[in-house]
């Protein structure tokens, strides 16, 4: 069985540790735990790992958020992974900063980067892991606020939800999503 995880984020070192970029981060954790290593492909920096009989591939788009459709459309075809097998890892601005929420599907809520899926993949019935960065900006500041960096503080509170997430990832490999969602989210 196959699985296709995405982590969205924007590529080049100006992007690297801002909050927009939390599931590029979090599958830099998962990679790394499964001692797997990205490699520059079409569309994405891809990597590949087995776990419990199951084929995990994990893709960062290179598209930049707005465009991260294209690679996930591409990679679910080039791979053959059907739509309830792909699981996409973004921020939420709704959530508090650290919080986790899996969802089976949703709306886009303005988040340009799953406006792109939906569009290239025909909906938005896809599973998303969302990871809360919170809302601590002035109005009209949000693309300031989503492109800056983690506070220090905000940095040393990251580790304990991104291992969390990691493991809801493989959770929703192994278990499903609705046995994932009922053990994990809050």
């Amino acid at each position: 069985m196959k699985f296709l995880i995405v982590g969205l984020g924007n590529i080049g070192p100006e992007y690297e540790l801002t909050r927009h970029n939390i599931g590029f981060l979090v599958l830099d954790r998962l990679a790394d735990e499964q001692g797997a290593k990205f490699e520059h492909l079409k569309l994405a920096n891809k990597c590949e790992f087995k776990f419990k009989g199951r084929s995990i591939h994990l893709i960062k788009p290179t598209t930049y958020m707005n465009l991260s459709g294209k690679a996930v459309n591409y990679w679910m075809q080039e791979l053959k992974i059907p739509k309830e097998n792909v699981l996409v890892i973004t921020d939420d601005i709704a959530l508090p900063h650290g919080s986790l929420r899996m969802r089976a599907k949703g709306n886009n809520a303005g988040h340009n980067g799953l406006k792109s899926i939906e569009e290239h993949t025909g909906g938005n019935n896809y599973a998303r892991l969302k990871f809360g960065i919170g809302d601590d900006f002035h109005k009209g500041q949000q693309v300031d606020y989503v492109l800056s960096q983690f506070s220090k503080e905000q940095m040393k509170n990251l580790l304990f939800p991104i291992n969390k997430a990691c493991e809801m990832v493989l959770s929703f490999c192994t278990i499903g999503i609705s046995r994932t969602m009922n053990q994990f989210n809050d």
